[in-house]
């Protein structure tokens, strides 16, 4: 019989996900932080409907743990500054999905979302 394939270890790369998000924490409000999703949002209230604006979350999924940075969404800035490689995680606008711990490409995402941050900042969304 087949050795049994195991499963990646999504716990690790959450980790490391939440880690990007969590360096801005003091800056903006953390809505769920649980050992499965992790959600920060802005102080400031949505212009429109004064609800707290999603800055990005981290949650881990039956297949990935996903990434999602909303200044992405908002800013063709940042999506054409997006590499090829980390585009292909994309799925959507604004979401990323990890298998496995890659460091150059969460690099690149931690650098993206100091980027995000800031244009949320300009945008006056944080």
């Amino acid at each position: 019989m087949p050795a049994k394939k195991l499963a990646p270890d999504f716990q690790q790369v959450f980790v490391r996900l939440r880690r990007i998000l969590a360096a801005h924490a003091a800056s903006m409000s953390v809505a769920h932080d649980e050992p499965d999703h992790y959600l920060l949002n802005t102080t400031k209230p949505h212009p429109t409907n004064g609800h707290a604006l999603m800055f990005g979350a981290v949650q881990i999924g039956k297949n990935y743990v996903s990434f999602h940075l909303m200044p992405v969404y908002c800013s063709p800035e940042l999506q054409a500054a997006i590499s090829p490689a980390l585009k292909k995680r994309m799925q959507g606008k604004a979401c990323f999905n990890f298998t496995t711990v890659d460091e150059a490409l969460f690099a690149e995402l931690a650098d993206l979302t100091e980027r995000g941050r800031k244009a949320f900042v300009k945008m006056k969304f944080a």
